[in-house]
């Protein structure tokens, strides 16, 4: 076989510019995708836990010190949740939640500026003669740093703005199923702020977080409602009672071992959750409901493959557990949020600005279908030949 030439005419021409990359957004995020991020970034989840509820209490108290609507505040922390799975940052949170903040309220049309934000911060625990203005020097610096942040908080978000708000179906469903408003209502509403606090918010719809929030509540206050808790209802708001079932159980391990920083925990005694709970556990263990919906569906997570040469780790009933994953030591270079490119190649650790662009979308499906089209265009023909060189051994 002849050897290639570089200059030959007939050789195949080299990829032009690099497909780039694209980001789906996902305004989904299971628990063993959750447990991975946190594992990966190297945090306890003892921090971690701390670190989300001084975040969201911060937020809570700027947004109404602001008077800003629920909505802002579910959008705002939604977004500081995505953004700490990807960036995560342990020597602190007020530029995370107050860029979050900053940008759920462009998003949801409640305009306000960076300085606002971070003086409404400032004033929060001041007397009114110490109060001091937005345009004080002293935010100035801050507030740059804020914007910068912005750009990367929706980066990790993939620039999704579908946002869910489970408060109107809350008091839409105190209405349709005969629920009192001034006892059960506002305490499902109260629950339904306590909610992002967890990660629920990330992994369930809205239905299933508003139908979690009203059932609980009537299990708390003792008033029972047999057609939300027998599961007719599901079918109905498309849910399932395992996902309800992950919500309740998210909720009551904030109440129980946070009660103090949340709203509704501090008006009932802590054993009042532990009987909800083991009542709750035994319904599951009975139907064999699984702790966390979604988390044996491993494939959507590794691909049928190990995580970066690290095996899965199964039970002895086959099951995979989102708190198995591999420790931070055997996890390198990981990537919470993966990119895919174009062409279908994997992404070997962070793309620079020399390997290629990265662009959102908001359709896989458009995704998928552009990788296949771009793909016919860097593949690689190769065709071997052979050429029969005659050998003169005349002698001189």
């Amino acid at each position: 076989m002849a050897p290639s030439n570089p200059n030959d005419p007939t050789e195949p021409p080299q990829p032009g510019p690099h497909p780039s990359y694209i980001q789906i957004a996902k305004p989904y995020v299971f628990e063993s995708k959750i447990q991975e991020c946190i594992f990966a970034a190297g945090v306890t989840e003892a921090r971690d836990e701390d670190i989300r509820l001084q975040a969201v209490a911060w937020i809570d108290n700027v947004r109404r010190a602001m008077h800003l609507p629920v909505r802002t505040y579910n959008t705002a922390v939604v977004y500081f949740h995505k953004y700490r799975l990807v960036h995560p940052d342990n020597t602190g949170f007020i530029d995370a939640a107050a860029a979050a903040l900053f940008t759920a309220c462009k998003i949801e049309d409640t305009l306000k500026k960076s300085r606002d934000i971070l003086c409404a911060a400032h004033n929060e625990k001041l007397a009114a003669s110490e109060q001091v203005t937005p345009d004080d020097p002293m935010f100035e610096n801050h507030a740059k740093i804020i914007i910068g942040v912005e750009r990367l908080m929706l980066e990790a978000s993939g620039f999704d703005f579908r946002n869910r708000y489970p408060q109107r179906l809350v008091l839409k469903l105190a209405k349709i199923y005969n629920v009192n408003k001034a006892t059960v209502g506002k305490t499902a509403y109260s629950m339904s702020l306590d909610l992002y606090r967890t990660f629920a918010p990330l992994k369930q719809t809205t239905p299933t977080m508003a139908i979690a929030c009203v059932e609980l509540a009537g299990r708390v206050l003792d008033v029972p409602n047999p057609e939300i808790e027998s599961g007719d209802i599901y079918k109905k708001w498309n849910t399932t009672r395992q996902e309800v079932m992950e919500t309740l159980l998210d909720l009551l391990d904030l109440y129980t071992h946070h009660r103090s920083s949340t709203i509704v925990g501090q008006d009932h005694a802590l054993e009042k959750f532990i009987s909800i709970r083991i009542a709750l556990n035994q319904e599951a263990s009975a139907e064999q409901l699984p702790r966390f919906a979604q988390s044996n569906r491993k494939k959507t997570l590794t691909n049928g493959n190990a995580i970066n040469g690290v095996k899965e780790k199964r039970d002895s009933k086959g099951l995979t557990s989102p708190r198995s994953i591999a420790s931070p030591k055997d996890i390198r270079s990981p990537q919470p949020m993966g990119l895919t490119s174009v062409t279908g190649t994997p992404v070997q650790g962070k793309p620079g600005l020399k390997e290629g662009t990265v662009r959102f979308m908001l359709d896989p499906e458009r995704a998928r279908d552009e990788k296949h089209t771009v793909a016919e265009f860097f593949k690689m023909d190769e065709e071997e030949y052979e050429v029969e060189v005659e050998n003169d051994q005349r002698r001189v």
